[in-house]
């Protein structure tokens, strides 16, 4: 399933959520184009646990803080693909929980679930020596509170038939709900498996977790106000 557009209209523009995108797109470019070159400012910015818990510095030059880390690591990405999903996800269902929550709420729930979902994976995999990157974790939230707050809503959704290619209107409590089951049966996985590599799970856990959490706390599940 690849989901393209929700039926939910926003009764403002959502400036946090396409000033997000821009600022994700903005700093891909910057680890293409900087002169450390992308691999090593992948390293230098991301998020590296071992880093993180054991409070040392694996690159060389000047060192970055940890603390640093977990927030300029939830603006880059490893790649154009996983730069481009997580935009489309964010562009989809970032808007409306931006509608709910307001501008400033928003974006201090977009950063908490970040960081959230950041140590999540960290404490987990604390000897961990891959660089954590990905607005993953942040979206993650932002897709736990739409499906708190907007559970019928309808997803159009690109399914694939074997040679057949259909769009169908599916609600957003199976679309968003069999997302999360994914990366629930991914991260129980992962703990059979080397946590050196490849996607990080739990991190997408945590911050479902944590936006479906925080959510009704700063207010998101009341009557939207426009202003």
């Amino acid at each position: 399933m690849f989901p393209l557009k929700d039926d939910v209209p926003s009764s403002r523009w959502p400036i946090v959520t396409v000033l997000i995108i821009v600022i994700n797109v903005l700093v891909f470019f910057w680890e293409k184009l900087n002169f450390l070159g992308f691999e090593a400012t992948i390293w230098k910015w991301g998020l590296v646990p071992y880093e993180f818990i054991h409070k040392v510095e694996l690159t060389s030059g000047a060192p970055v803080s940890p603390v640093a880390n977990v927030f300029s690591s939830m603006f880059m990405h490893g790649g154009f693909w996983h730069l481009g999903g997580n935009m489309l996800y964010l562009w989809i269902f970032g808007d409306n929980v931006e509608d709910q929550l307001g501008h400033f709420k928003f974006f201090f729930f977009y950063l908490l679930s970040g960081v959230v979902a950041a140590l999540s994976f960290t404490y987990l995999f604390p000897n961990s020596r891959v660089p954590l990157v990905g607005a993953s974790g942040a979206i993650a939230g932002v897709l736990g509170a739409y499906i708190l707050r907007f559970p019928r809503a309808r997803v159009y959704t690109l399914i694939f038939l074997g040679f057949f290619i259909q769009v169908v209107r599916i609600p957003a409590l199976i679309v968003l709900g069999l997302w999360f089951v994914i990366q629930l049966l991914n991260a129980g996985a992962s703990f059979t498996a080397a946590a050196t590599s490849g996607t990080a799970w739990f991190a997408h856990v945590g911050g479902f977790v944590a936006g479906f959490a925080l959510f009704p706390l700063l207010g998101g599940m009341k009557k939207r106000t426009v202003y």
